[in-house]
């Protein structure tokens, strides 16, 4: 890669190899002050680029992240598993200290929002805007908000009405 595009890809906010190399090392300091000073300066990056990792989150590998941090939001129960591909301003928040936990090659669309004590397949996709609060079956897709039947009123001939 040339310098030109090492610049671009940085600015973008995309360049997150310092900070997953931090994340790691994070997660192997036995000293309290050094994870303290670690945690903070993920804080930052993550700032910087409009999203949050939580520092309890079990991140088995490090995920795609094609448009960065940007808007992402996962919570520090949450656990995501290898090969995951997550996009921008996907909310994985918890309730009660309960989050979500996401099984290997998941997709999460843009917009996704994933809350409480559920359990993501592996190989599932969540579409964009999705709004997921159940369990979802390995290898099965979630579009959308939850489907909406509309019962609609047989029309009436005009010469049967009175």
């Amino acid at each position: 890669m040339h310098l030109r595009e090492r610049l671009m890809d940085y600015s973008l906010g995309n360049h997150l190899r310092l900070y997953w190399r931090l994340f790691r090392l994070r997660e192997q300091a036995g000293n309290s002050l050094l994870t303290d000073i670690l945690t903070f300066l993920l804080n930052r990056i993550a700032h910087k680029r409009g999203g949050y990792i939580g520092r309890g989150a079990n991140i088995a590998d490090i995920p795609s992240l094609p448009h960065g941090l940007h808007g992402i939001y996962i919570s520090r129960y949450a656990s995501i598993g290898r090969e995951c591909r997550i996009y921008q301003n996907v909310t994985i928040g918890e309730v009660n200290g309960r989050a979500p936990q996401i099984g290997d090659n998941c997709l999460i669309g843009a917009n996704a929002v994933l809350v409480g004590d559920i359990r993501i397949g592996s190989g599932a996709r969540i579409g964009a805007g999705a709004a997921v609060s159940f369990d979802v079956p390995p290898n099965a897709t979630v579009v959308a908000q939850p489907p909406r039947v509309i019962v609609r009123e047989p029309s009436v001939p005009q010469k049967d009405r009175p």
